[in-house]
């Protein structure tokens, strides 16, 4: 739970890098909390429930996305590669997937050797 707790600390922040952890635990914690508030929003018949939390943590996940394409040595508008229909979704996805440069970049320390998280 730390790892959603300090992405959300971190609510626009879109300097510095980020681990892979920190993203996809952000990402997992995501996923469980929006398919728990699309079955409440359906039982209590409120579907803008889950339409409330993607706007709450929009910002917070596109920080955390730009800072791990940080790590990978990328710039955060390597983050546009998505609008390319299938093919940019999948190049992201790897490149979110892949291991951080384990030396100092141009974006910080490596939060993984560095200690900060």
């Amino acid at each position: 739970m730390n790892w959603y707790v300090d992405v959300l600390k971190k609510y626009a922040v879109f300097s510095g890098r980020a681990r892979r952890q920190e993203y996809w635990m952000f990402f997992l914690f995501n996923v469980i909390i929006s398919i728990v508030l699309a079955i409440v929003g359906r039982v209590i018949g409120f579907s803008a429930l889950g339409l409330i939390y993607s706007l709450a943590v929009f910002l917070p996940g596109l920080g955390v996305a730009v800072r791990r394409l940080h790590d990978t040595g990328r710039s955060g508008w390597a983050i546009l590669i998505a609008i390319i229909p299938l093919i940019g979704t999948i190049i992201l996805i790897v490149w979110l997937a892949s291991e951080g440069k384990p030396e100092q970049n141009q974006y910080g320390t490596n939060p993984k050797y560095s200690g900060a998280v």
